[in-house]
């Protein structure tokens, strides 16, 4: 019988035991134990979470009982596909010049959910390096074989693609678009051309892209103008739109073969439709939020640089900031003198990262200001000047 207690004990011991804070969001700042701190580990990436005048428009806009619903009460197959459903993907089909979108309960599901229902038996998975664990419990339940490429290396996808091309019926090409521990980005643009000379199909994650990167924030496809040549584009409105749910957006055969085969989305209880609602609200919102994106890039920009100039080690050229601590006990310390300075950025340990690289995970919103930035700078020199 499995002791628990010794495998927390061991987590403990080794810096890796995770724990549920209480927490409460107060504007930009988050507050824990009654002290209020600058929240630099949320993915509201464009502020809409606390943004309460466009939450008061929201609340304003609906106008009926069927739309205000918090609850759907069944599947979707059932008597859960509100018209909300549709409205929405009919506006994400458009937005993106595709033919059809589908909407999830999460990414996770979505992630979980569409490569085992379209790959089978005799098809082959190759996926970056670091995807994100969701992505990885998908190719888990995949009856295809999966491997997985060096991150962002392309000629190593390419001789893995000449290598497996005429031992299996399809390939799968799947990445991030904006990686979540890295805050690197994928060349789609490279990819799309792989994926066209050797006939596979393109798989894009743009969980922390949608909203915050593009000029219409539509994710890095649309910054890379690859939108019309990635197969199957995935997003998640729990970040950057600050609700629940997922989409794809592809040909309407793919959409139409999912509803009938892909098990996250037949057997769960469908979205409420306020939420779905308010996912479209902030969908129609992002237009006008060019001037926040902007400031995303300048300020991720402004942090890596100042970062750098005080012997800090960072990765990345987006609104993810990593700060590199090496092993588990500096990303620790490090976050424990960021709380100490009025700052909520929390370790991301092993097995989440490489061991070795663990990691303090700065995720940047536009209510930042430079002095802030300078100021984390400030906590992150004291730290390497006192390690």
């Amino acid at each position: 019988m499995t002791n628990y207690q010794t495998i927390l004990s061991q987590l403990e011991q080794s810096g890796n035991l995770r724990q549920l804070r209480n927490t409460r969001s107060e504007g930009k700042y988050i507050v824990h134990e009654g002290r209020r701190y600058l929240n630099l580990s949320s993915n509201d990436y464009l502020g809409v979470a606390c943004d309460f005048e466009l939450q008061r428009e929201f609340l304003a806009s609906v106008d009926n009982t069927a739309e205000f619903l918090l609850g759907s009460t069944s599947s979707r197959l059932l008597t859960g596909n509100a018209p909300s459903y549709t409205e929405l993907e009919q506006k994400l089909a458009s937005l993106f010049g595709r033919e059809a979108a589908l909407v999830f309960n999460s990414g996770y599901h979505a992630n979980i959910g569409v490569l085992p229902a379209l790959t089978s038996k005799g098809d082959l998975i190759l996926a970056d390096k670091l995807v994100h664990a969701s992505i990885i419990d998908g190719l888990r339940l995949c009856e295809a074989k999966w491997e997985r490429y060096r991150h962002n290396d392309l000629e190593h996808l390419e001789r893995l693609i000449i290598k497996n091309r005429n031992d299996y019926n399809r390939i799968f090409i799947v990445t991030e678009s904006v990686f979540s521990m890295d805050g690197d980005v994928a060349d789609l643009p490279a990819l799309c051309d792989l994926k066209e000379r050797y006939g596979a199909t393109l798989y894009v994650d743009e969980a922390h892209a949608f909203g915050a990167v593009g000029a219409h924030g539509l994710g890095l496809c649309e910054a890379t103008g690859t939108t019309q040549r990635i197969d199957l584009i995935v997003g998640t409105f729990g970040k950057a739109i600050a609700s629940q749910g997922a989409y794809l957006v592809a040909d309407r055969e793919v959409v139409s073969y999912l509803v009938n085969t892909m098990r996250p989305l037949i057997f769960t209880t469908a979205l409420p439709p306020v939420s779905l609602h308010w996912s479209r609200f902030v969908v129609d919102a992002l237009e006008g939020m060019a001037t926040d994106r902007a400031k995303l890039i300048a300020l991720g920009n402004l942090l890596r640089s100042e970062l750098e100039r005080v012997g800090a080690e960072t990765r990345g050229c987006s609104h993810i900031v990593p700060i590199v601590a090496g092993e588990n006990h500096e990303a620790i310390r490090l976050a424990e003198l960021m709380q100490q300075n009025g700052f909520w950025a929390l370790p991301i340990r092993y097995p989440t990262v490489p061991k070795g690289e663990a990691r303090i995970r700065i995720s940047l919103h536009p209510q930042i200001t430079e002095d802030e930035v300078a100021e984390i700078v400030k906590v992150a020199e004291q730290w390497k000047q006192n390690g």
